[in-house]
């Protein structure tokens, strides 16, 4: 996933910078237009609650729903930048997730942890169209497949159930005893890097409709909560310690003994969490507005 990251940064913005250079001369202003869109996605995360320890693995029974506004530039035969603004949620289940008879998953099914996360995020992309287009807008392509990257600010807020099955916020109680260590609690605001790929297809003259994948890679191992190792529990806040238990429900004998012992790991904390966004997007291409020629 690392090397896929690099690569699709590193052609995304060294061909981009020789598109726009090559072609900024040839494309007018009268050529440029703007687009509003509506995005309806899907949303899965990659962390330490998923069906395999690994980044590459997550569960899609815990697919959620996200929507998306976006305003989109065109500025060259290629080259367009593009803000968006959505909401979504990403969640993870250990008793959903992990098998018990499996050996690399019996203990993080015995660890039974859950959670919720609603994430708001602001982006900004740059996208590289592999089709150009040196015509207006009535005359682009019918079929575009590109790729984006960029960078963006998210609002995450990470919630478990409790014995009650109400969700309760997770980063004020320091479940891994950040308060008790005094090392602080985890930043609710985080940034990330989106890029991934998709196609466009034109509908009309005035609409396009959008196929996309994004991968976000973070910056932070607490999209669930859950990353380094467990803390002593009767040092925690009560609510913190009733949903650090959640593992007495399961079996603590044999092999499971004091698996949750203080110190020992809770998560992986030397692998970041990601989150994927793919759906669909429609397009509403702003007309640009034509100026009549003066005649004196």
């Amino acid at each position: 996933m690392k090397k896929l990251l690099t690569l699709t940064l590193t052609l995304v913005l060294a061909v981009a910078l020789v598109a726009s250079q090559a072609s900024a001369q040839q494309f007018s202003k009268r050529k440029q237009y703007n687009s509003v869109g509506l995005s309806l996605n899907a949303m899965n995360y990659f962390g330490d609650i998923v069906p395999k320890p690994s980044i590459a693995s997550l569960r899609f029974a815990a697919t959620r729903p996200n929507l998306g506004l976006s305003f989109t530039r065109r500025f060259a035969p290629r080259i367009s930048a593009r803000a968006a603004l959505s909401y979504g949620r990403i969640t993870g289940d250990d008793a959903k997730a992990a098998d018990a008879t499996d050996p690399d998953a019996k203990f993080r099914y015995n660890r039974n942890m859950n959670f919720r996360n609603d994430i708001v995020e602001l982006s900004g992309v740059g996208i590289f169209d592999l089709i150009e287009n040196r015509n207006n807008y009535l005359k682009r392509p019918d079929f575009v497949p590109y790729v984006f990257a960029g960078v963006s600010v998210y609002h995450h807020n990470p919630k478990g159930a409790d014995a009650d099955g109400n969700y309760v916020a997770l980063q004020p109680l320091g479940t891994e005893g950040q308060r008790v260590n005094g090392d602080g609690t985890y930043s609710l605001w985080q940034v990330s890097i989106p890029f991934g790929g998709g196609v466009r297809y034109k509908l009309n003259k005035s609409f396009d409709l959008g196929l996309e994948i994004g991968w976000r890679k973070t910056f932070t191992d607490y999209l669930d909560d859950v990353s380094g190792n467990y803390a002593d529990p009767s040092q925690l806040q009560s609510a913190a310690a009733q949903y650090f238990g959640r593992g007495v429900t399961r079996s603590r004998t044999g092999e499971f003994a004091g698996f949750d012992q203080p110190g020992s790991m809770r998560g992986k904390s030397n692998e970041k969490d990601w989150y994927i966004v793919t759906g669909l997007t429609l397009n509403y291409i702003l007309a640009p507005a034509i100026r009549s020629p003066k005649f004196r």
